[in-house]
């Protein structure tokens, strides 16, 4: 009987680090949400950690009023930059990992070498490059450089997943007839499906929480909302009920493509697509 309950015994001691992990990692929301239904008044008395007076939402009414242009802003750039970069990357880890050519050595290791370049050392020729396109100050500036610096990583979990695949389908497919294009789409793109969600997640989330390009290649009408958060607040008196509401509110798009697509993130990287 003891030794019956033993294995049920061990993931329960697995389990109270996994949930305090995950409590202390929930910590940022709670003081968000607390916040966030205060008055500004008892935001006033300092006190974090005591629960509100009254529940109100008139702090997440006014943040909400604040940052509705900007959240459609984010929208347009960031789906389109995550959608983008996860159908280049597909291709382009596709042609690496399964249709070798000469230089193929070469180029992957040169394309992964965007992944270390420091936003800040390319932003002052960035911006002259972008104001000589015509892109400075619009969104769609902000989706290709969301794009060009999502290649390189979007490449790597693609040509990582591609190459866990049997080189037999894509034997049977030149077989058939099927040229490089067709085995692709055909064969190798639905396959990669676990791929795309892990991708499309990462990328999301990574242009979602930019800063930097966003402030410097946007303009006031076109600003993000991680921009319009930052900008938020007063330079004299900061409202923080109101702030810590618009921060809930900033999170909550990120908040739900994890929650809705977490357990296929999790499905893809167990299914190779972060694998070496």
């Amino acid at each position: 009987m003891t030794t019956a309950n033993r294995p049920g015994e061990r993931r329960a001691w697995v389990h109270i680090p996994l949930i305090m992990m995950a409590l202390f990692y929930l910590l940022p929301m709670f003081i968000m949400l607390n916040t966030g239904f205060k008055s500004f008044d008892e935001v006033g008395l300092r006190t974090m950690w005591n629960l509100p007076s009254a529940l109100s939402f008139d702090n997440f009414s006014a943040a909400w009023e604040a940052l509705r242009p900007n959240l459609w802003n984010s929208i347009k750039i960031v789906v389109p930059a995550a959608s983008i970069s996860s159908v280049l990357g597909s291709i382009n880890g596709f042609v690496l990992a399964k249709w070798k050519f000469k230089g193929a050595n070469v180029i992957f290791p040169v394309l992964l070498f965007g992944m270390f370049i420091p936003y800040q050392a390319v932003l002052i020729p960035l911006v002259d490059f972008m104001s000589d396109l015509g892109l400075a100050g619009g969104t769609w500036g902000l989706v290709l450089v969301h794009v060009v610096y999502g290649i390189p990583i979007t490449t790597l979990i693609f040509r990582n997943y591609f190459a866990t695949i049997p080189e037999t389908l894509l034997e049977a497919a030149k077989i058939d007839g099927a040229g490089i294009f067709d085995t692709y789409r055909r064969i190798m793109l639905p396959l990669a499906i676990p791929s795309f969600v892990v991708v499309f997640i990462w990328q999301f989330t990574s242009a979602w929480n930019d800063f930097l390009f966003a402030v410097v290649l946007t303009d006031t009408e076109h600003w993000p909302v991680t921009v319009a958060l930052n900008n938020l607040a007063g330079s004299q008196i900061i409202a923080w009920n109101v702030q810590m509401a618009a921060s809930f509110i900033a999170a909550v798009p990120t908040l739900l493509i994890y929650i809705f697509l977490g357990r296929y993130f999790i499905r893809g990287m167990m299914s190779g697509a972060l694998k070496e």
